[in-house]
């Protein structure tokens, strides 16, 4: 056994026997329209839940989202610390805020073209320092029609923030504001419910009374949000596009929502 035991060891370090090497990984920073969702919550889900099925093993999706936080509040709350410790070279960040940085609060608000971006500066050069790759994302809109069923803007300045910030530090950039905002415009006042989160009482226990929700999406909306930015990874021809699983790379050309 002891013999058995050498060899392998050996094995593993001469040429023509790789070890198993470690997958790219991308972290997800930002808020509730991109994170993980728990099971007490169906059927609401982030986009960020729904995008590791887009791409094959070598790359693995560490969603570090989370529900209600800003530019500003991520980062107090050290949970910026906690991605850097575990992100290497090569790895990618994709950094989704502005949702909750317009809220009124001293805890989350930021500025969009002062503390907002310098917060996306931090994000950037600290990925960077560590060998590894950021990308942009300007928030998804959310589902608000006027009165003519023409999509109102809700956030503001915070997604031109972003563009600049995404030109002037030379970041790639997920235009998610103007890829959603085509897609639920499209879609309609009535059909744009089916990616947001609309359950009619009584469909799941945890939702007795029903749930009418504009901000958040459900399962579909959330892989259709997801699609939509793999559709962006390609547009601008990132390498993370040649980790795709072969299967939705043809199912991304020919996608409806293209």
């Amino acid at each position: 056994m002891k013999q058995l035991f050498l060899i392998l060891m050996f094995t593993t370090c001469i040429p023509g026997f790789p070890l198993e090497t470690r997958p790219i990984h991308i972290f997800m920073i930002g808020d509730s329209t991109m994170a993980d969702k728990d099971p007490k919550a169906e059927p609401e889900r982030g986009w960020g839940q729904a995008l590791q099925a887009f791409f094959d093993h070598t790359v693995k999706v560490s969603n570090h989202a989370v529900n209600g936080r800003s530019s500003k509040s991520f980062l107090d709350e050290g949970r910026w610390t906690a991605v850097l410790d575990n992100l290497q070279a090569g790895d990618y960040v994709i950094i989704q805020f502005g949702h909750n940085d317009q809220k009124p609060d001293e805890a989350r608000h930021t500025d969009p073209y002062t503390s907002y971006k310098s917060n996306l500066e931090q994000y950037i050069s600290d990925t960077r320092a560590k060998g590894a790759f950021p990308i942009l994302c300007t928030s998804i809109v959310r589902r608000k029609f006027d009165e003519n069923g023409v999509l109102v803007d809700t956030h503001g300045e915070y997604p031109e923030a972003v563009r600049q910030a995404a030109e002037e530090f030379r970041v790639p950039l997920l235009d998610l504001q103007l890829r959603t905002k085509k897609l639920v415009s499209d879609l309609g006042p009535e059909q744009s419910k089916s990616l947001f989160l609309y359950v009619p009482p009584g469909a799941y226990p945890n939702r007795p009374g029903g749930t009418q929700d504009d901000t958040h999406l459900n399962p579909e909306g959330a892989a259709a949000i997801a699609r939509l930015a793999v559709e962006e990874m390609k547009a601008l021809k990132l390498p993370l596009a040649e980790h795709l699983k072969s299967t939705e790379i043809h199912e991304i050309r020919g996608s409806p929502l293209a």
